[in-house]
Protein backbone atom coordinates (compact mmCIF):
# COMPACT_ATOMS: atom_id res chain seq x y z
CA UNK A 1 0.00 0.00 0.00
CA UNK A 2 1.65 3.38 -1.00
CA UNK A 3 1.80 6.30 1.48
CA UNK A 4 -0.93 8.15 0.07
CA UNK A 5 -3.28 4.92 0.15
CA UNK A 6 -2.95 4.69 4.08
CA UNK A 7 -3.79 8.68 4.36
CA UNK A 8 -1.75 12.09 5.47
CA UNK A 9 -1.69 10.57 9.22
CA UNK A 10 0.21 7.23 8.86
CA UNK A 11 3.28 6.17 9.67
CA UNK A 12 5.75 4.80 6.60
CA UNK A 13 6.86 1.30 7.37
CA UNK A 14 10.60 1.02 7.96
CA UNK A 15 13.02 -1.87 8.83
CA UNK A 16 14.32 -2.64 12.13
CA UNK A 17 17.11 -1.14 12.87
CA UNK A 18 17.21 1.65 10.57
CA UNK A 19 17.93 4.72 12.83
CA UNK A 20 21.45 3.09 13.42
CA UNK A 21 22.03 1.69 10.36
CA UNK A 22 21.67 5.11 8.89
CA UNK A 23 23.81 6.50 11.80
CA UNK A 24 27.19 3.92 10.76
CA UNK A 25 26.43 5.09 6.93
CA UNK A 26 27.16 8.85 7.48
CA UNK A 27 29.81 7.62 10.14
CA UNK A 28 31.77 4.96 7.67
CA UNK A 29 31.27 8.30 4.74
CA UNK A 30 32.83 10.27 6.77
CA UNK A 31 36.27 8.21 7.82
CA UNK A 32 39.49 8.60 5.63
CA UNK A 33 40.66 5.17 6.89
CA UNK A 34 38.54 1.69 6.30
CA UNK A 35 41.26 -0.11 8.44
CA UNK A 36 40.79 1.65 11.38
CA UNK A 37 37.08 1.58 11.03
CA UNK A 38 37.97 -2.26 11.13
CA UNK A 39 39.96 -1.81 14.56
CA UNK A 40 36.82 0.26 16.03
CA UNK A 41 34.48 -2.80 14.97
CA UNK A 42 36.82 -4.96 17.04
CA UNK A 43 37.11 -2.77 19.56
CA UNK A 44 33.64 -2.15 20.08
CA UNK A 45 32.38 -6.25 19.97
CA UNK A 46 30.72 -5.93 16.39
CA UNK A 47 31.51 -7.91 12.96
CA UNK A 48 33.66 -10.52 12.09
CA UNK A 49 36.83 -9.02 14.03
CA UNK A 50 34.85 -9.58 17.40
CA UNK A 51 33.74 -13.03 16.62
CA UNK A 52 37.15 -13.80 16.10
CA UNK A 53 37.82 -12.80 19.24
CA UNK A 54 40.15 -9.75 18.47
CA UNK A 55 41.60 -7.83 21.27
CA UNK A 56 39.42 -5.32 22.79
CA UNK A 57 36.18 -6.31 21.79
CA UNK A 58 33.81 -4.48 24.17
CA UNK A 59 35.79 -1.75 25.03
CA UNK A 60 33.66 0.81 25.22
CA UNK A 61 32.45 2.44 28.28
CA UNK A 62 28.35 3.47 28.77
CA UNK A 63 28.38 6.38 25.58
CA UNK A 64 27.03 9.69 26.87
CA UNK A 65 25.16 11.60 24.49
CA UNK A 66 24.66 15.31 25.15
CA UNK A 67 23.50 18.40 22.53
CA UNK A 68 25.27 18.50 19.90
CA UNK A 69 27.79 15.63 20.66
CA UNK A 70 28.43 11.36 21.80
CA UNK A 71 30.98 10.51 24.12
CA UNK A 72 32.50 7.33 26.02
CA UNK A 73 35.48 6.21 27.29
CA UNK A 74 37.74 3.18 25.21
CA UNK A 75 39.88 0.72 26.41
CA UNK A 76 42.94 0.64 24.23
CA UNK A 77 46.72 -0.39 24.64
CA UNK A 78 47.24 1.44 27.87
CA UNK A 79 45.61 0.71 31.10
CA UNK A 80 44.38 4.33 30.85
CA UNK A 81 41.25 4.27 28.86
CA UNK A 82 40.80 6.89 26.12
CA UNK A 83 38.06 9.62 25.89
CA UNK A 84 36.52 9.44 22.51
CA UNK A 85 34.15 11.75 21.05
CA UNK A 86 31.52 12.29 17.75
CA UNK A 87 29.87 16.06 17.64
CA UNK A 88 27.78 16.64 15.01
CA UNK A 89 25.43 19.83 14.50
CA UNK A 90 22.26 21.14 16.03
CA UNK A 91 18.85 22.01 14.25
CA UNK A 92 18.17 25.24 14.71
CA UNK A 93 15.05 26.69 16.80
CA UNK A 94 13.40 27.09 13.50
CA UNK A 95 14.04 23.69 12.30
CA UNK A 96 12.58 22.19 15.37
CA UNK A 97 9.46 24.36 14.88
CA UNK A 98 8.78 23.25 11.30
CA UNK A 99 10.10 19.25 12.18
CA UNK A 100 7.78 19.31 15.11
CA UNK A 101 4.51 21.55 13.37
CA UNK A 102 5.13 18.50 10.85
CA UNK A 103 4.71 15.79 12.97
CA UNK A 104 1.93 17.55 15.38
CA UNK A 105 -0.15 17.28 11.90
CA UNK A 106 0.47 13.58 11.73
CA UNK A 107 -2.03 12.10 14.31
CA UNK A 108 -0.28 8.76 14.34
CA UNK A 109 2.86 9.95 14.40
CA UNK A 110 1.93 12.47 16.91
CA UNK A 111 0.50 9.69 19.08
CA UNK A 112 3.02 7.36 18.65
CA UNK A 113 5.67 10.13 20.05
CA UNK A 114 3.38 11.18 23.13
CA UNK A 115 3.72 7.54 23.72
CA UNK A 116 7.58 7.28 24.13
CA UNK A 117 7.87 6.12 21.05
CA UNK A 118 10.01 7.23 17.85
CA UNK A 119 9.11 5.98 14.61
CA UNK A 120 10.97 5.83 11.59
CA UNK A 121 8.63 7.62 9.94
CA UNK A 122 9.85 11.19 11.75
CA UNK A 123 12.65 10.54 8.90
CA UNK A 124 10.37 11.10 5.54
CA UNK A 125 8.10 13.65 7.42
CA UNK A 126 10.68 15.77 8.32
CA UNK A 127 12.46 15.24 4.93
CA UNK A 128 9.55 16.62 3.93
CA UNK A 129 9.24 19.99 5.52
CA UNK A 130 12.57 20.41 3.94
CA UNK A 131 14.78 19.03 7.78
CA UNK A 132 17.41 16.41 7.57
CA UNK A 133 16.71 14.63 10.47
CA UNK A 134 19.67 12.25 10.17
CA UNK A 135 23.05 13.58 10.22
CA UNK A 136 25.38 13.36 7.21
CA UNK A 137 28.32 12.00 6.31
CA UNK A 138 29.83 15.67 6.43
CA UNK A 139 28.18 16.22 9.73
CA UNK A 140 30.02 13.95 11.58
CA UNK A 141 33.25 15.17 13.60
CA UNK A 142 35.64 12.49 15.58
CA UNK A 143 37.98 13.42 18.41
CA UNK A 144 40.03 11.26 20.74
CA UNK A 145 42.72 11.86 23.77
CA UNK A 146 44.70 9.30 22.29
CA UNK A 147 48.15 10.17 19.87
CA UNK A 148 46.55 8.07 16.28
CA UNK A 149 45.54 11.51 14.31
CA UNK A 150 43.29 8.83 11.95
CA UNK A 151 39.76 10.54 10.80
CA UNK A 152 38.71 8.41 13.07
CA UNK A 153 41.20 6.77 15.31
CA UNK A 154 40.05 3.15 16.21
CA UNK A 155 38.88 4.46 18.95
CA UNK A 156 36.03 6.75 17.92
CA UNK A 157 35.16 4.43 15.56
CA UNK A 158 34.32 2.04 18.03
CA UNK A 159 32.47 4.77 19.71
CA UNK A 160 30.65 5.30 16.45
CA UNK A 161 29.39 1.75 16.08
CA UNK A 162 28.46 1.34 19.69
CA UNK A 163 26.46 4.90 19.06
CA UNK A 164 24.97 2.80 16.08
CA UNK A 165 23.81 0.32 18.64
CA UNK A 166 22.71 2.39 21.33
CA UNK A 167 20.15 4.55 18.27
CA UNK A 168 18.77 1.16 17.30
CA UNK A 169 17.54 0.93 20.95
CA UNK A 170 16.79 4.00 21.73
CA UNK A 171 16.37 6.64 18.75
CA UNK A 172 15.36 9.72 21.02
CA UNK A 173 19.27 9.79 21.83
CA UNK A 174 19.57 11.00 18.29
CA UNK A 175 16.88 13.90 19.28
CA UNK A 176 18.77 14.61 21.81
CA UNK A 177 22.12 14.95 20.01
CA UNK A 178 19.97 17.40 17.62
CA UNK A 179 19.54 19.48 20.70
CA UNK A 180 16.24 18.43 22.00
CA UNK A 181 15.44 16.11 24.82
CA UNK A 182 12.73 13.68 24.42
CA UNK A 183 10.56 15.38 27.24
CA UNK A 184 10.84 19.18 25.71
CA UNK A 185 10.01 17.16 21.99
CA UNK A 186 6.85 15.46 23.57
CA UNK A 187 5.89 18.31 25.49
CA UNK A 188 6.10 20.93 22.11
CA UNK A 189 4.31 17.99 20.12
CA UNK A 190 1.19 18.19 22.76
CA UNK A 191 1.50 21.85 22.78
CA UNK A 192 0.93 21.82 19.10
CA UNK A 193 -1.43 19.44 18.83
CA UNK A 194 -3.99 20.97 21.57
CA UNK A 195 -3.27 23.77 19.52
CA UNK A 196 -4.61 22.60 16.20
CA UNK A 197 -7.41 20.64 17.86
CA UNK A 198 -9.05 24.23 19.26
CA UNK A 199 -8.62 25.74 15.87
CA UNK A 200 -10.34 22.90 14.57
CA UNK A 201 -13.51 23.08 17.41
CA UNK A 202 -13.47 27.13 16.66
CA UNK A 203 -13.81 26.16 12.94
CA UNK A 204 -16.53 23.57 14.12
CA UNK A 205 -18.45 26.02 16.28
CA UNK A 206 -18.37 28.66 14.10
CA UNK A 207 -20.16 26.71 11.07
CA UNK A 208 -22.48 25.65 13.66
CA UNK A 209 -23.97 28.91 14.35
CA UNK A 210 -21.50 30.35 17.02
CA UNK A 211 -20.67 29.12 20.83
CA UNK A 212 -22.31 27.31 23.05
CA UNK A 213 -23.63 30.04 25.95
CA UNK A 214 -20.96 30.56 28.95
CA UNK A 215 -22.20 29.31 32.23
CA UNK A 216 -22.65 31.48 35.08
CA UNK A 217 -21.26 31.23 37.80
CA UNK A 218 -24.33 30.04 40.02
CA UNK A 219 -25.61 27.41 37.48
CA UNK A 220 -26.81 24.55 39.49
CA UNK A 221 -26.18 21.60 36.50
CA UNK A 222 -22.56 23.20 36.21
CA UNK A 223 -19.47 22.37 38.27
CA UNK A 224 -18.52 24.42 41.06
CA UNK A 225 -16.77 27.71 40.81
CA UNK A 226 -13.52 27.42 40.99
CA UNK A 227 -11.46 29.43 43.51
CA UNK A 228 -7.79 28.59 42.78
CA UNK A 229 -5.51 31.43 42.01
CA UNK A 230 -5.04 32.18 38.41
CA UNK A 231 -2.08 30.12 36.99
CA UNK A 232 -2.81 26.96 39.17
CA UNK A 233 -3.15 23.25 38.24
CA UNK A 234 -4.10 20.62 40.63
CA UNK A 235 -2.02 17.46 40.82
CA UNK A 236 -4.62 15.11 38.88
CA UNK A 237 -4.04 17.12 35.82
CA UNK A 238 -0.40 17.31 35.99
CA UNK A 239 -0.08 13.34 36.24
CA UNK A 240 -3.28 12.50 33.55
CA UNK A 241 -0.72 12.83 30.89
CA UNK A 242 3.04 11.05 30.60
CA UNK A 243 3.64 14.66 28.67
CA UNK A 244 5.96 16.80 31.12
CA UNK A 245 7.23 20.18 30.51
CA UNK A 246 10.80 20.24 29.99
CA UNK A 247 13.42 20.87 32.69
CA UNK A 248 14.56 24.14 33.79
CA UNK A 249 18.14 25.44 33.00
CA UNK A 250 20.66 24.51 34.84
CA UNK A 251 21.77 26.29 37.97
CA UNK A 252 25.17 28.29 37.56
CA UNK A 253 28.51 26.96 38.74
CA UNK A 254 28.75 28.07 42.22
CA UNK A 255 31.74 29.96 43.26
CA UNK A 256 33.51 27.89 46.00
CA UNK A 257 32.08 23.78 46.66
CA UNK A 258 29.46 23.87 49.21
CA UNK A 259 30.73 22.52 52.39
CA UNK A 260 29.48 19.00 53.38
CA UNK A 261 26.60 18.40 56.15
CA UNK A 262 26.90 17.25 59.43
CA UNK A 263 26.88 13.42 59.39
CA UNK A 264 25.90 11.00 62.48
CA UNK A 265 27.98 9.07 64.79
CA UNK A 266 27.32 5.45 63.87
CA UNK A 267 28.41 2.29 65.16
CA UNK A 268 30.68 0.39 62.95
CA UNK A 269 30.30 3.09 60.24
CA UNK A 270 32.98 5.50 59.47
CA UNK A 271 33.21 8.38 61.94
CA UNK A 272 31.69 11.72 60.80
CA UNK A 273 34.41 13.76 60.77
CA UNK A 274 36.33 11.47 58.13
CA UNK A 275 32.81 11.22 56.08
CA UNK A 276 33.05 14.65 55.91
CA UNK A 277 36.24 15.08 55.17
CA UNK A 278 36.17 13.11 52.12
CA UNK A 279 33.00 15.03 51.51
CA UNK A 280 34.58 18.07 51.04
CA UNK A 281 37.06 16.24 48.73
CA UNK A 282 34.40 14.98 46.50
CA UNK A 283 32.21 18.85 46.35
CA UNK A 284 36.00 20.07 45.17
CA UNK A 285 36.14 17.20 42.45
CA UNK A 286 32.97 17.80 41.46
CA UNK A 287 32.74 21.11 41.43
CA UNK A 288 36.46 20.92 38.95
CA UNK A 289 34.93 18.19 36.67
CA UNK A 290 31.43 20.45 36.00
CA UNK A 291 33.79 23.59 35.61
CA UNK A 292 36.12 21.83 32.78
CA UNK A 293 32.97 19.72 30.77
CA UNK A 294 31.45 23.19 30.98
CA UNK A 295 34.76 24.85 29.14
CA UNK A 296 34.96 22.18 27.25
CA UNK A 297 33.65 24.12 23.52
CA UNK A 298 35.81 27.15 22.97
CA UNK A 299 32.80 29.12 21.34
CA UNK A 300 33.86 27.86 17.66
CA UNK A 301 32.56 25.00 17.62
CA UNK A 302 36.31 23.01 18.70
CA UNK A 303 35.98 20.42 20.72
CA UNK A 304 38.72 20.39 23.69
CA UNK A 305 38.93 16.59 24.16
CA UNK A 306 42.15 15.23 25.09
CA UNK A 307 43.15 18.96 26.09
CA UNK A 308 42.67 17.93 29.31
CA UNK A 309 40.91 15.89 32.01
CA UNK A 310 39.01 16.88 35.05
CA UNK A 311 39.32 13.82 36.99
CA UNK A 312 42.66 12.16 35.76
CA UNK A 313 43.48 8.08 36.32
CA UNK A 314 46.01 8.50 39.26
CA UNK A 315 48.10 6.17 41.37
CA UNK A 316 47.34 6.10 45.48
CA UNK A 317 50.54 8.27 45.78
CA UNK A 318 49.32 11.04 43.77
CA UNK A 319 45.71 10.65 44.61
CA UNK A 320 47.19 11.23 48.13
CA UNK A 321 49.27 14.03 47.11
CA UNK A 322 46.04 15.69 45.55
CA UNK A 323 44.47 15.32 48.52
CA UNK A 324 46.88 17.08 50.94
CA UNK A 325 47.32 20.10 48.57
CA UNK A 326 43.75 20.48 47.44
CA UNK A 327 41.57 19.66 50.46
CA UNK A 328 40.53 22.95 52.28
CA UNK A 329 41.34 21.42 55.98
CA UNK A 330 45.16 19.95 54.42
CA UNK A 331 46.93 23.51 53.21
CA UNK A 332 49.81 25.03 53.69
CA UNK A 333 53.31 23.68 54.69
CA UNK A 334 52.73 23.83 58.53
CA UNK A 335 49.67 21.99 58.46
CA UNK A 336 51.21 18.75 60.00
CA UNK A 337 47.81 17.79 62.35
CA UNK A 338 47.59 14.45 63.51
CA UNK A 339 44.74 13.84 60.35
CA UNK A 340 47.29 15.02 57.92
CA UNK A 341 49.93 11.94 59.75
CA UNK A 342 47.51 9.57 59.13
CA UNK A 343 46.88 10.27 55.57
CA UNK A 344 50.44 10.13 55.23
CA UNK A 345 51.00 6.97 56.97
CA UNK A 346 48.35 5.29 55.34
CA UNK A 347 50.78 5.87 51.81
CA UNK A 348 53.62 4.71 53.91
CA UNK A 349 55.39 8.10 53.96
CA UNK A 350 56.08 10.58 56.23
CA UNK A 351 54.49 13.46 56.98
CA UNK A 352 56.72 16.36 56.49
CA UNK A 353 57.68 14.45 52.87
CA UNK A 354 53.80 14.52 52.25
CA UNK A 355 53.85 18.37 53.30
CA UNK A 356 56.81 18.85 50.59
CA UNK A 357 55.03 16.96 47.93
CA UNK A 358 51.26 18.88 48.37
CA UNK A 359 53.21 22.50 47.80
CA UNK A 360 54.65 20.78 44.39
CA UNK A 361 50.98 19.69 43.33
CA UNK A 362 49.70 23.24 44.28
CA UNK A 363 52.66 24.48 42.13
CA UNK A 364 51.78 22.50 39.14
CA UNK A 365 49.38 19.21 39.90
CA UNK A 366 51.46 16.46 38.60
CA UNK A 367 54.01 17.94 36.64
CA UNK A 368 54.79 20.22 39.60
CA UNK A 369 55.11 17.01 41.81
CA UNK A 370 57.32 15.20 38.87
CA UNK A 371 59.92 18.51 39.43
CA UNK A 372 60.04 17.68 42.96
CA UNK A 373 60.61 13.76 42.72
CA UNK A 374 62.84 13.20 39.82
CA UNK A 375 65.45 15.30 37.50
CA UNK A 376 66.54 15.41 34.11
CA UNK A 377 68.62 16.27 32.00
CA UNK A 378 66.89 19.20 29.27
CA UNK A 379 67.70 19.01 25.83
CA UNK A 380 69.13 22.53 24.37
CA UNK A 381 66.41 25.67 23.91
CA UNK A 382 64.27 26.46 26.42
CA UNK A 383 66.28 26.07 29.45
CA UNK A 384 69.75 27.38 27.85
CA UNK A 385 67.73 30.38 26.86
CA UNK A 386 66.15 30.66 30.03
CA UNK A 387 69.59 30.60 31.70
CA UNK A 388 70.97 33.13 29.48
CA UNK A 389 68.06 35.43 30.54
CA UNK A 390 68.98 35.22 33.96
CA UNK A 391 72.62 35.96 33.32
CA UNK A 392 72.06 39.09 31.61
CA UNK A 393 70.45 40.56 34.55
CA UNK A 394 73.67 39.75 36.80
CA UNK A 395 72.27 36.79 38.20
CA UNK A 396 75.40 33.85 39.22
CA UNK A 397 73.08 30.27 38.91
CA UNK A 398 75.03 26.77 39.25
CA UNK A 399 73.69 24.27 37.07
CA UNK A 400 73.00 20.66 37.72
CA UNK A 401 70.53 18.94 35.17
CA UNK A 402 67.72 20.74 35.36
CA UNK A 403 68.26 23.10 38.40
CA UNK A 404 69.18 26.63 38.57
CA UNK A 405 70.78 27.50 41.66
CA UNK A 406 71.58 31.09 42.86
CA UNK A 407 74.90 31.43 44.68
CA UNK A 408 74.65 33.76 47.11
CA UNK A 409 70.14 33.82 47.35
CA UNK A 410 68.05 30.30 48.93
CA UNK A 411 66.03 30.72 45.61
CA UNK A 412 66.28 28.05 42.91
CA UNK A 413 64.37 27.22 39.88
CA UNK A 414 63.77 24.24 38.35
CA UNK A 415 62.80 23.31 35.01
CA UNK A 416 59.74 20.73 34.32
CA UNK A 417 59.20 18.38 31.41
CA UNK A 418 56.26 20.82 30.63
CA UNK A 419 58.92 24.04 29.47
CA UNK A 420 57.76 25.70 33.26
CA UNK A 421 59.91 27.24 35.47
CA UNK A 422 58.96 26.01 39.12
CA UNK A 423 60.83 28.30 41.66
CA UNK A 424 61.48 26.61 45.33
CA UNK A 425 63.36 28.06 48.17
CA UNK A 426 65.69 27.03 51.05
CA UNK A 427 64.01 26.44 54.82
CA UNK A 428 67.56 25.75 56.27
CA UNK A 429 68.60 28.95 56.97
CA UNK A 430 71.89 30.71 56.78
CA UNK A 431 74.88 28.48 55.67
CA UNK A 432 77.84 28.18 58.09
CA UNK A 433 79.78 29.95 55.42
CA UNK A 434 77.39 32.35 54.23
CA UNK A 435 75.83 30.75 51.47
CA UNK A 436 78.03 29.33 48.99
CA UNK A 437 78.63 26.25 51.51
CA UNK A 438 75.03 24.98 52.42
CA UNK A 439 75.16 22.66 49.89
CA UNK A 440 72.46 24.86 47.50
CA UNK A 441 73.92 23.60 44.52
CA UNK A 442 71.71 20.88 45.11
CA UNK A 443 74.29 18.06 45.59
CA UNK A 444 74.73 18.43 49.80
CA UNK A 445 72.50 17.85 52.66
CA UNK A 446 72.32 20.83 54.30
CA UNK A 447 69.83 22.60 51.61
CA UNK A 448 66.13 22.37 52.92
CA UNK A 449 64.07 23.16 49.24
CA UNK A 450 60.72 23.59 49.38
CA UNK A 451 58.24 24.21 46.10
CA UNK A 452 57.35 27.88 46.63
CA UNK A 453 55.11 30.28 44.28
CA UNK A 454 53.28 29.90 40.95
CA UNK A 455 55.63 28.24 38.31
CA UNK A 456 55.67 30.14 35.20
CA UNK A 457 56.67 30.51 31.42
CA UNK A 458 59.42 32.78 32.15
CA UNK A 459 62.26 32.03 34.68
CA UNK A 460 62.22 35.62 35.60
CA UNK A 461 58.64 35.82 36.36
CA UNK A 462 59.20 32.47 38.14
CA UNK A 463 61.46 34.37 40.41
CA UNK A 464 59.75 37.84 40.77
CA UNK A 465 56.58 35.36 42.09
CA UNK A 466 59.14 34.47 45.12
CA UNK A 467 60.21 38.38 45.49
CA UNK A 468 63.95 37.64 44.45
CA UNK A 469 63.76 39.47 41.19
Amino acid sequence: MSAAARGPGAVPAQPAGSWGAAWLRAMEGAAQDTARLARGRAYAGTGPEAARGAAGAGAVSAPRVGTGRVLAYVRGSRARPYRAEWRLPVLSEEEWATFLTAVAARPVLAAALLDGELPYGAVPVAHEAGIRLLPGAGDLLPACSCPDRGHPCKHAAALGYETGRLLDADPWALLLMRGRAAEAVRAEVARLGAARAGRSAEHTRTRGGGAPPRRSRGDADGPPFDRRPRGTRLATEVFATAVRPPLPEPQPLPDTPTEPGVYPELPGAPGAEALAFLAADAAVRARHALSAVLEEDDGAGRSAVGEHDPLPDLSRWHDTVRLAATHPQLTGRGTLSARFARLARSVGRDPLELARAAAAWRQGGPAGLAVLEAVWDPPAGDFDRGRSALAGLGMVMTIHRNQLTHTTRPVQLRFGGDGRWYPYRDASGPGPAGRSGSGRDGSGPAADWWPEGPSAADPVQALTGLGQH
